[in-house]
């Protein structure tokens, strides 16, 4: 299969490739006369870590108008980057005062504050692009997806593998068949174990770096103190900011299974895990997903594992299992991705893949553009791909937190079928001052 293109290539761009950009945008303005705006003008919330790689990467097509942060090291070093930005510690302070003036928005805080941040500005006619998972729960993600179809704003989340020829040529097989039906699906990472602790007390409680609004950092979520081991990155590992390693690559490693065969609306899951104490994901984890049958694809089951957790060598003798990444067993031969990146499958009977022709990605980011600037939407955008995968994600969450029990699901009202347990895990409140 094609090679893909390199992340520095695809900065870097062609000035071809710019100039169609440019042009395009020209065009949804109804002219392309020069005193038209040709660039975006985008807003950075969240701007260390992930955060500078999508700054950067927005920066190659647009021009970057705002940055908001909570820590005051990140914003500082952004604003270096961008010094004609308006720096900001509150992103509702940002959307008031750039009212407007901005077009678009990268989202890449912690997982806690996406769904506010996103509705924030669909409500304003900005365009999103936000960090993977799209946000903490199913409730908000179902919500995003439904603001950004009434506002008819350019979405995308930041799973870029959907930008990968070689992902998008195995959906399309899947789709057509060529491996015949999908029997069972198994998807495996090292998270959290080998990139943050999962499964801990809360650390000790020490002095909040005066670079950090924490207060801010918190937001809707509930008040605690400050630890060690929350900010800028172990927030993943807890429940009330983060969703642990299955919403962390979850995004990644299912989304050529999403692209292949629609994941949004699983029937029932069930985990077994190492334990938790309801507040730090457990160490480790291992979903059991159920799907109905769906036209050729008869009932199939797809299992998630994290924390180190593997499926059977046998499965695939002749791959050694990695750090990361999926085996889907097909009625006709077997499936090997050997990585999150979703650019490189074998299929275990030494058979070569053949070639098959499927629309080719400008880029993840350039899509994203693309799509603000009047062109088509992007394939990862939040009503007809993101949204919905996401949902199909944090279900396996719920199975995680309740650690055994087989939970069915009721898609349509977003219920676990005969309790209400998991209703607050599904639909979260938030703190005076934070809302959607």
């Amino acid at each position: 299969m094609g090679n893909e293109v390199s992340r520095r290539e695809i900065l870097r761009g062609s000035a071809a490739a710019v100039a169609g950009l440019a042009f395009v945008n020209a065009s949804a303005q109804g002219s392309t006369t020069t005193d038209k705006p040709t660039r975006l003008r985008v807003g950075i919330i969240g701007s260390g870590g992930k955060g500078w790689s999508g700054m950067q990467a927005a920066a190659a097509h647009s021009d970057i108008v705002a940055i908001c942060d909570t820590d005051a090291r990140e914003r500082v070093k952004a604003s270096l980057e961008h010094p004609r930005a308006s720096t900001f510690g509150d992103y509702r302070e940002m959307f008031k005062a750039m009212k407007g003036k901005m077009d678009a928005v990268v989202i890449s805080t912690p997982d806690h504050h996406h769904a506010i941040a996103t509705a924030i500005a669909i409500k304003q006619g900005i365009h999103c692009y936000t960090e993977k998972p799209l946000c903490r729960t199913i409730w908000e993600s179902r919500q995003l997806a439904m603001l950004a179809k009434k506002h008819k704003v350019a979405t995308q989340m930041g799973n870029n593998s959907t930008a990968s020829t070689n992902m998008r040529k195995i959906a399309a097989h899947i789709r057509k068949g060529t491996f015949g039906p999908v029997k069972e699906i198994h998807v495996w990472t090292n998270r959290a174990a080998a990139y943050w602790k999962q499964g801990i007390p809360r650390p000790p409680v020490s002095a909040v770096p005066k670079e950090v609004d924490f207060e801010l950092w918190l937001g809707p979520r509930p008040e605690r103190p400050y630890g060690e081991g929350y900010h800028p990155f172990s927030w993943r590992g807890w429940w009330d900011f983060g969703t642990g390693a299955l919403g962390d690559m979850g995004c990644h490693l299912l989304n050529p299974m999403h692209m292949a065969l629609d994941i949004s609306s699983p029937i029932a899951v069930q985990a077994e895990t190492s334990g938790h104490n309801k507040d730090s994901f457990p160490d480790w984890a291992i979903v059991h997903y159920e799907f109905a049958a769906n036209g050729k694809q008869p009932a199939y089951k797809l299992h998630w594992y994290d924390g180190g957790k593997k499926p059977d060598q046998a499965l695939v003798p002749d791959f050694p299992l990695g750090p990361n990444g999926a085996i889907i067993i097909c009625e006709k031969d077997t499936i090997f991705n050997h990585h999150e990146g979703n650019t490189k499958f074998d299929l275990v009977s030494g058979e070569l893949i053949e070639d098959i022709e499927v629309d080719v990605s400008p880029g993840h980011m350039e899509e994203f553009i693309r799509a603000a600037m009047g062109g088509k939407p992007a394939v990862s955008n939040f009503p007809n791909y993101s949204g919905p995968m996401t949902e199909a994600v944090l279900l396996g969450n719920l199975a995680i937190w309740a650690n055994g029990p087989r939970l069915e699901w009721d898609a349509k009202n977003m219920k676990v079928k005969g309790t209400n347990e998991y209703d607050a895990l599904i639909k979260p409140d938030f703190r005076p001052g934070w809302s959607l």
